[in-house]
């Protein structure tokens, strides 16, 4: 099933090691862009594939490395933007609530732990999870729509209290329609590369954050990185959202917050933020591995990096391209506290709410880049029902509906 080689000369392993840190390079970039979600990065990567100079199993190795630099960076404006005021620190993001009580160079490398642990649990369960999922696939295949609304039905079912429920239920109902009518829209755009996701994706999910942060204190002093979860309970956590990650890997629809949120069930709830960053950076960062495996086994490509991956038309190179996953970890989990610190830094002398207004500008812009007017259209109404959750004391993974919807009707 998997092909593995491996080679000793040196002149092409350099080679090798330079596309990988352009990769790198290149998911640093993007991992640091407000509103960058990583499949919108990966679609501006799909559409310049074939262009792009090199073996094409070399210019894969860079996609999948700029891929798993995305995943662990992308927390970094994550957590320093979009952050409300202290008194509306209990419906704030998880993240942002560390970072309300000055600890965001904590969840930096929680982040960073649950990611980096996630890629070191994933590739040595990547074959035996990926023979049993192989197996699975055509039952669950066959009845995908069941699967995708029992998922969404159990979302809605752990929610607090039965108001929290009907609000979730509504949310989710109204982000569906939103994707019946706009996912299968081709619109005329100044990226070749576009799609409806972009905007989608930044009016559900980015732009309602930064308008409740209209007016907030904006990132305060931080504290020290002194971690308060064990290692043991690190790990466990981790292992958690590696096992998440692999559902997001072979199951269409069902997207990382989802597998996160789900996850958590798991969790004790005594873990409370600190136990949702380290699970869904763990999601986040596993899925790759999961998703290159399920692409080299089912041949289906689960995620916007995958994608790109294989519109290059490159031969399977696992021996290369786990090793540039490996590699690209690496440097993320360093860089995640490097630059995330600084970041948090340079934000929190800045006027918070000059600061939201220009990155709605900006994923107002990106969404336009993606898909035209249509976009921008698009992007506002996304907004307006992204801040339905916060406004009725819901989670805000409900609205992945979007994607599920779609997918449950039409599988």
């Amino acid at each position: 099933m998997f092909g593995a080689t491996a080679a000793a000369d040196p002149a092409a392993t350099g080679l090798a090691l330079a596309f990988v840190a352009a990769g790198i390079c290149l998911g640093t970039v993007s991992g640091l862009v407000p509103g960058l979600h990583a499949n919108n990065m990966a679609l501006l990567l799909a559409g310049v594939a074939p262009s792009l100079p090199g073996p094409p199993r070399l210019v894969a190795a860079a996609m999948l490395a700029a891929g798993v630099v995305h995943t662990f960076l992308d927390i970094v404006p994550t957590l320093a933007l979009g952050v409300p005021d202290p008194a509306l620190a209990a419906g704030a993001l998880p993240g942002h609530r560390l970072v309300i009580q000055g600890r965001g160079h904590e969840a930096l490398r929680l982040s960073a732990l649950g990611s980096a642990l996630a890629v070191a649990l994933a590739v040595p369960l990547a074959v035996p999870v990926t023979r049993l999922m192989t197996w699975l696939y055509p039952y669950v295949r066959a009845r995908l729509a069941l699967v995708l609304l029992g998922t969404a039905a159990l979302l809605v079912v752990t929610e607090s209290d039965a108001a929290s429920a009907l609000a979730g239920a509504g949310c989710l109902c109204a982000s569906a329609a939103l994707g019946f009518l706009t996912l299968d829209l081709d619109p005329a755009a100044p990226l070749a590369a576009g799609g409806m996701l972009a905007p989608l994706f930044a009016g559900l999910f980015g732009a309602p954050v930064l308008v409740e942060a209209f007016g907030g204190a904006g990132v305060p002093r931080q504290g020290d990185a002194t971690l308060a979860l064990s290692k043991r309970v690190t790990s466990g956590v981790a292992g958690i959202g590696t096992l998440a990650g692999a559902v997001v890997g072979y199951v269409p629809g069902v997207s990382s917050a989802v597998a996160a949120t789900i996850a958590l069930l798991a969790v004790p709830g005594r873990l409370g933020a600190r136990g949702f960053v380290v699970a869904v950076s763990g999601v986040n960062t596993a899925n790759t591995v999961f998703a290159l495996f399920a692409l080299v086994a089912l041949g289906a490509p689960r995620t916007g990096v995958l994608v790109a991956v294989d519109r290059v038309g490159a031969p399977v190179s696992l021996g290369l391209w786990l090793p540039a996953v490996g590699i690209a970890a690496g440097v993320g989990a360093v860089l995640v506290p490097l630059l995330g610190d600084r970041y948090l830094t340079v934000v929190g002398r800045l006027d918070n709410t000059r600061l939201s207004v220009c990155t709605l500008g900006l994923l107002c812009l990106l969404s336009f880049l993606f898909a035209g007017l249509v976009g921008v259209g698009t992007f506002v109404a996304a907004g307006a029902i992204g801040l339905l959750p916060g406004r009725l004391g819901t989670r805000r993974v409900h609205l992945m509906g979007v994607l599920v919807g779609p997918l449950a009707v039409g599988a």
